[in-house]
């Protein structure tokens, strides 16, 4: 059993992270979440399909920002987490590179919003929206996920995040107010951010301080392996929503994107316990691989077991859920949800064997090959896919570009444990 092979203490750890950082994620994703049924009556499918594509677009950045620090950065933090000094060193370099970072990220938008009228003709949005990136930035999960201090700030960013969830359901009123939406929603990631960074100097005594540009290089190098898996796996998941939105138009992103933010609300409920997973299995796998492997396996079954079960229920269940978020039955989104539905059980296996696995096992430029091929084969052809079938099309190529991987990860994860262990 699991039990055994983990300790009492690391195991009550483990679940304090788990929970904490699922009140955190659930906090983002659920709060939002339930905003979709208000914004699509009040504001307009059209509208909606806007504002899901002004996150799409804002994505791509906070993806550039986060640079896969919640991995990497955790990672080193969770080994030196008792040396003060190389903590305010991890914490400096991240949060320089982050800024930088967030500096390109804001020039690329102000040149797609002056080039292209796509962007140009709803800039304000598109403004607005980019708070959410900057409140990304500000807040740093890595560090306090390192140390596995993420109960510390969980109730602050649920309370700051339901404060202008609250503001949107109070202010935005009709269409005339779509620009109240991103600013709240924007506001509640800034605030959240602001407030962590006082929390950190004040009750951890971390504090920034310059670093060599050779400090940066190294923590750039630490985190390019996880940079580079999420940047290819936006080319299958993220750029569904953008290139559908240049392709076609902001109804038909209204409908994939209810379908998509329900599939993103499930995993939401996951994503809190890779995050916290990934580095005890850092820890586990390099003091002994076996141990390490037998946890893994045992914590895959489990998972995979709920989110099987989770994913039929929205198989099943697809038309009235639709219904429930959008007010009325729209045929197309309870399609898309249907195709869709076994996607968090899919993506489970997926980074349970790819990330947790293959990575902690000294494989990620392995991963990172095959996730590359696959998504490079995928974004070659969604332009045709979208352009002749539309949003059905795009979740069905989707569900295949993801079982796909899933059965590589799989496959690489068996191969190389037994090569590994002997």
């Amino acid at each position: 059993m699991i039990n055994s092979l983990i300790s009492k203490l690391e195991k009550k750890n483990l679940f304090k992270n788990i929970f904490s950082l699922s009140l955190l994620q659930g906090a983002n994703y659920i709060l939002y979440f339930l905003t979709i049924p208000y914004l699509i009556r009040v504001l307009g499918i059209e509208n909606f399909g806007l504002l899901a594509f002004a996150t799409a677009t804002c994505w791509y950045f906070i993806l550039i920002t986060d640079y896969g620090f919640n991995f990497s950065a955790s990672r080193i933090i969770s080994i030196h987490r008792e040396d003060k000094h190389k903590i305010n060193e991890i914490f400096s370099s991240v949060m320089t590179i982050k800024f930088g970072l967030l500096f390109l990220s804001f020039i690329v938008l102000l040149f797609l919003i002056l080039c292209f009228e796509k962007f140009g003709q709803n800039s304000l949005v598109y403004f607005l929206t980019f708070g959410t990136v900057i409140g990304h930035v500000l807040f740093p999960q890595w560090l306090f996920q390192g140390l596995e201090r993420m109960t510390y700030i969980a109730k602050l960013n649920i309370y700051t995040k339901l404060f202008f969830t609250l503001c949107i359901f109070i202010f935005v009123r009709n269409e005339s107010d779509l620009m109240l939406a991103p600013l709240f929603t924007s506001l509640g990631f800034i605030v959240a951010g602001a407030w962590s960074l006082f929390l950190v100097k004040k009750d951890f005594a971390v504090t920034f301080k310059w670093q060599p540009f050779s400090k940066l290089k190294y923590y750039m190098r630490e985190g390019s392996a996880i940079f580079f898996t999420n940047l290819t796996i936006s080319l299958y998941t993220n750029s569904t929503i953008f290139i559908l939105g240049l392709l076609t138009n902001n109804v038909s992103v209204g409908y994939y994107s209810v379908a998509d933010r329900i599939i993103q609300a499930v995993k939401g409920l996951y994503v809190p316990v890779f995050q916290a997973f990934y580095p005890f299995m850092s820890k586990k796998i390099h003091e002994t691989p076996k141990i390490g492997v037998n946890i893994l396996l045992k914590s895959t079954s489990i998972l995979s077991i709920i989110m099987l079960i989770i994913s039929s229920i929205l198989f099943f269940f697809a038309e009235p859920i639709i219904a429930l978020v959008m007010g009325e039955v729209f045929d197309e989104s309870v399609l898309i949800l249907k195709i869709m539905a076994y996607l968090p059980f899919i993506i489970v296996l997926s980074n349970m064997f790819g990330i947790q696995g293959l990575y902690n096992l000294g494989y990620a430029g392995l991963v990172n090959k095959y996730i590359a091929l696959v998504a490079t084969i995928h974004f070659a052809c969604i332009f045709f896919i979208i352009s002749s079938y539309g949003s059905l099309g795009a979740a069905k190529m989707l569900l295949l570009t993801e079982t796909v991987i899933t059965l590589l990860s799989a496959y690489f994860f068996f191969k190389k444990a037994r090569e590994t262990l002997g």
